[in-house]
C-alpha cells in the first residue's frame, strides 16, 4: 500500500531527525555504560554494522527489555514445540532484555541488539539476518522497522500486544507516520479485548485476542523455596515493594516510619539496576539500616541482615526469591502515574499484592486480580503500608489470599499456545532451514 505525501513527509522528517540524532544515541548509549557495561557491547550493532550474514529461514523474535524477554520464554519454547527445528535471532534494546535473552538461546540461534530505526540501519539488519517471520513483544512500534520489514517480504507480528487508551490517544497525535506502520501488520495478537479494539482503531487490519503470555510463566521453583527459607530464617513478616520507580522509595519510607515498633521486614526492589546505588543512599538517609542481596553469599541472609530494617534486592532474575520471601507484596510503578508493572507474576508465586491507583500497563490483569481476591487497590502508598500491616495481623485473610492468587494465575494459563498457533499458520508455507540442513 503505497503512502501518501503526508506520510511520506512524516517518515521523511522522522528518519532526518534519527539520522541526525545518531551520534547523540550513541553518545548517550556509551553514558549509560557506565553503570551498566554491557551498553558499551557491540555497538557496532545498533547500526547493523559487522554482522556476519546468516543462512535464511530463522523467526527474529525482539524483546526490548527485562518484562519482555521472559515474557518471550513461553512463547519460544511453544513455537519450538509446533515447528521443531526452529532457528531465532534474538534482539533487544537494554541491558537487562540482552542478558535475559541469553536464556532463551539454542545452538543455531543468534542474539543482537536492535538496530536503531533509521531506513538504512534496518536494511542491513534484515539484509544480514535474512529472516522468515518477525515478532515483535507487545508495544514494539518502530515505523521504519515495520514498513522496510514489509518492503523486504518479511511478515510481522506483534505478540502479547497491548495499547493503553493514553498510548492510543498518543498515536493519534503521530497518525501520519505511526499509522502506516501499524497497518505493516501481518497480524496483532492482542492481550484482551480492549486492547483489539484500539489496535484496530489504530490500523491494525488482522488483530485476533489471545491472552497475556505472563500467565504462562512459571515461577522458578529453586528461587521461590531459597524466599521461603529466608522467611523461615528471619521469623518475622517480611513485605516486600517490587519493581519501584523514581518517586516511589521517599513515600514507602516516610509510611515505614511511622509504623509502631516492631516493625516487619522492608523488602524494596527497584526497577532498574542503575537505581540500586540510588535507592540505597535514600534508604540510609531516611534513617533505616539496610543490607544489600548482592552481599550475600550464603543461602541465608546473614546475620547483620537479620538485624537490618531494609533489604535492597539489588540483583536480577530473582523475582520469585523475593516473591517467595514476602508475605504481601506492593506493586512498584502503581503509585505514580506510570501504569504498574507485572503483577501477574506475584500471584503465581502465591504472594498477595496491593496496588496504587495507576495500572493501565496491566488494566485487565488488575481488574481480574481484584475480583477474584488475589490483590486490593488503594489510593496512596501510606494507605498501602497500613493495609498490608492489617493483613499481616489477619493470618486468615492473607492466607485466603494467597490461595485466591495462585488460583487467579492458573485460571489464565494458554495463551503462548494460541499464539504459537496462530504464527504457525502464518509459517504454515514455509520450510524452516535448521543448521543441520545448511
Amino acid at each position: 500500500m503505497a503512502l501518501t505525501l503526508g506520510q511520506n513527509l512524516a517518515r521523511a522528517a522522522y528518519s532526518t531527525l534519527l539520522r541526525l540524532g545518531t551520534p547523540a544515541y550513541l553518545a548517550r548509549l556509551w553514558w549509560r555504560g557506565r553503570a551498566e557495561p554491557l551498553y558499551r557491547h557491540a555497538m557496532g550493532q545498533r547500526l547493523a554494522l559487522g554482522s556476519a550474514a546468516q543462512a535464511p529461514g530463522a523467526i527474529w523474535l525482539h524483546a526490548v527489555s527485562l518484562g519482555e524477554t521472559r515474557a518471550a520464554a513461553a512463547l519460544v519454547q511453544a513455537l519450538r514445540t509446533v515447528r521443531p527445528g526452529t532457528r531465532f535471532v534474538f534482539t533487544h534494546g537494554t541491558a537487562t532484555g540482552l542478558e535475559a535473552g541469553k536464556a532463551l538461546m539454542q545452538p543455531g540461534d543468534t542474539q543482537t541488539w536492535l538496530p536503531f530505526d533509521t531506513p538504512g540501519a534496518v536494511r542491513r539488519f534484515l539484509r544480514a539476518q535474512q529472516p522468515v517471520l518477525g515478532v515483535l513483544m507487545e508495544t514494539e512500534i518502530w515505523p521504519n522497522l515495520l514498513l522496510e520489514a514489509a518492503a523486504a517480504g518479511v511478515p510481522m507480528v506483534l505478540a502479547n500486544a497491548r495499547l493503553s487508551e493514553r498510548s492510543a490517544r498518543k498515536g493519534e497525535r503521530f497518525a501520519a507516520l505511526l499509522r502506516p506502520a501499524a497497518e505493516r501488520l501481518s497480524l496483532a495478537l492482542a492481550q484482551t479485548e480492549a486492547d483489539a479494539q484500539r489496535l484496530r482503531a489504530s490500523g491494525v487490519a488482522d488483530v485476533c485476542v489471545a491472552g497475556n503470555l505472563k500467565y504462562d510463566l512459571n515461577p522458578d521453583a529453586a528461587q521461590a523455596a531459597r524466599g521461603q527459607r529466608w522467611r523461615q530464617a528471619i521469623g518475622r513478616p517480611v513485605v516486600a515493594m517490587t519493581n519501584t520507580r523514581v518517586g516511589e522509595e521517599g513515600p514507602l519510607l516516610q509510611a515505614w516510619a511511622a509504623l509502631p515498633a516492631p516493625r516487619p521486614q522492608l523488602l524494596i526492589v527497584p526497577r532498574h539496576p542503575q537505581r540500586f546505588d540510588e535507592v540505597a543512599q535514600r534508604v540510609v538517609e531516611a534513617g533505616f539500616t539496610l543490607s544489600r542481596r548482592s552481599g550475600w553469599i550464603d543461602d541465608l541472609p546473614p546475620a547483620e541482615a537479620n538485624n537490618a530494617d531494609v533489604w535492597l534486592g539489588d540483583s536480577l532474575g530473582e523475582m520469585a526469591l523475593y516473591y517467595g520471601a514476602a508475605d504481601v507484596a506492593l506493586l512498584g510503578g502503581s503509585f505514580e502515574p506510570l501504569g504498574g508493572h507485572n503483577l501477574i507474576e506475584s500471584a503465581a508465586s502465591g504472594c498477595p499484592i496491593v496496588l496504587g491507583p495507576s495500572t493501565f500497563n496491566f488494566a485487565e490483569a488488575a481488574e481480574l486480580a481484584l475480583a477474584e481476591g488475589a490483590a486490593w487497590r488503594v489510593a496512596s502508598l501510606p494507605a498501602a503500608v497500613a493495609l498490608a500491616q492489617q493483613l499481616l495481623n489477619d493470618h486468615a485473610r492473607l492466607a485466603a489470599a494467597a490461595a485466591q492468587a495462585r488460583a487467579f494465575s492458573a485460571r489464565h494459563r494458554g495463551a503462548a499456545q494460541r499464539m504459537a498457533t496462530e504464527i504457525a499458520a502464518l509459517l504454515a508455507p514455509v520450510a524452516l532451514t535448521s543448521p543441520a540442513a545448511r
